[in-house]
């Protein structure tokens, strides 16, 4: 028989506290993500199409049961490794996941030392799979693809982990692409950390923009980045495909002399008190170029300042200058997206030696990032669509439940006093209201 240890509380001594209160959890917000996952069909694609160099059956935590382990503990924010032996025996992820018992520590690290490129792509292709069910569900035409590249820190002897000179740290340098209209990943790729910013973004964008061709006929795509992606193939290809760009462009020399003699002419030496900002276009064309290209120049001058500071982008949209500056500073949201990628599915935390592995993870995080993004998109209540993962988890996922078992069902009986009961079954609505997506 197991010992019970109690501990008491000083404050008062009636209160005592132990680790034995049976099959209860502490996720039990997790049972709408399995809903979900049910209609749309993720657990079943991913044991179709998850593609690992493992000759061994293994018969109780076959290779794609361990990926949709690491996916709902990346859900409730258990992002390590580790944290699987913890929860080896955790009721509710034992259930939904029908184990009696989770893949160990250890099981998981067999896994990562099996994964190999082919394991991310597969990954990859498992993603285009799940977001053209979605699409489906609800179409769209108009796609803004924001790239951009973010910093990973790494420690310790990590293969590809170098110093970046942008970021000023030792670690990765990937690339990502997400839709500024949803916030959905479409594309994330690791790199190695001395990379530059645009290596090999052509063959990084060409197939996305093959995919969505296929999936819209004459969509309206837009591609929006800075000036670390300004390179004349990528303005090449995307003309060449008949779609539109808005990408900023490095300040130089003969740019900023262009620039100059427009607000030489709006310079008002009476008024230096007050702010000035004045949009203006042009043709240029760089050495590199094959032609001459529209650029968008906002002139702003700070109040009590003598001289303008410009902003360049170059541009094949035919909207208004201050338009097209408008929409390129809302770009921005970008850098939320992955801080919702790091913050809530711990993206960067890339702890293997082998660069392969941390591939696959980092594939892993992003697919859980999009399963959710498509959750909050399709299930939750207006009210709570603008909510972070982080915030979600503490109102919809840890939630105390307690399963009782009976000869026909198992029932979880959900915390009394738990304030969002009707945010939990308008979602739990919304989803039995969406058809079986899993042969669209």
């Amino acid at each position: 028989m197991k010992s019970v240890q109690e501990y008491s509380m000083n404050f008062n001594s009636r209160i005592k506290v132990n680790f034995n209160g049976g099959d209860l959890t502490s996720d039990a917000g997790l049972l709408l993500y399995k809903e979900f996952d049910y209609k749309l069909g993720l657990s079943e694609t991913v044991e179709k199409m998850l593609v690992v160099d493992d000759p061994v059956m293994h018969r109780d935590h076959p290779n794609s049961d361990v990926v949709i382990q690491k996916l709902y503990q990346h859900l409730a924010g258990y992002h390590a490794d580790d944290h699987a032996d913890d929860l080896s025996e955790e009721p509710l992820l034992t259930a939904i996941l029908g184990k009696k018992r989770l893949a160990s520590q250890p099981t998981i690290s067999r896994f990562n030392e099996k994964a190999n490129i082919a394991t991310a792509k597969s990954l990859e292709h498992i993603n285009e799979i799940l977001q053209k069910r979605v699409y489906m569900l609800k179409p769209q035409d108009q796609f803004v693809m924001d790239l951009d590249s973010s910093g990973f820190t790494a420690y310790g002897n990590q293969y590809g982990a170098n110093f970046n000179s942008h970021y000023q740290e030792w670690g990765f340098h990937p690339l990502f692409c997400f839709d500024g209209l949803t916030g959905d990943c479409l594309k994330a790729e690791l790199r190695a950390g001395n990379v530059y910013t645009s290596r090999q973004v052509v063959r990084f964008v060409g197939p996305l923009l093959k995919r969505y061709e296929a999936w819209v006929s004459n969509p309206l795509i837009v591609l929006r980045a800075d000036s670390g992606f300004a390179v004349p193939e990528l303005f090449k290809l995307v003309e060449t495909k008949g779609h539109k760009y808005v990408i900023r462009l490095k300040a130089n020399a003969r740019l900023q002399s262009v620039a100059q003699s427009m607000a030489d002419q709006v310079l008002n030496p009476e008024r230096l008190h007050e702010r000035q900002v004045h949009y203006r276009e042009f043709l240029y064309q760089a050495t590199s170029w094959d032609r001459a290209r529209r650029v968008v120049v906002k002139m702003e001058r700070p109040a009590g300042q003598l001289f303008f500071e410009f902003t360049f982008i170059v541009t094949n949209m035919e909207l208004q200058p201050r338009n097209i500056v408008r929409f390129y500073c809302q770009r921005g949201h970008m850098e939320n997206f992955i801080k919702e990628a790091k913050n809530g599915f711990a993206c960067h935390k890339l702890s293997s030696t082998n660069f392969e592995s941390n591939a696959v993870k980092l594939q892993l995080s992003m697919l859980a990032y999009n399963f959710n993004n498509w959750f909050r998109r399709l299930c939750l209540p207006e009210p709570m669509k603008p909510n972070r993962m982080e915030t979600l988890r503490l109102k919809l996922i840890k939630i105390a439940g307690k399963l009782v078992r009976s000869a026909r069902y198992w029932t979880w009986k959900l915390c009394s006093s738990y304030i969002y009961q009707n945010s939990f079954i308008q979602t739990l609505q919304n989803i039995s209201s969406l058809p079986c997506l899993v042969n669209e």
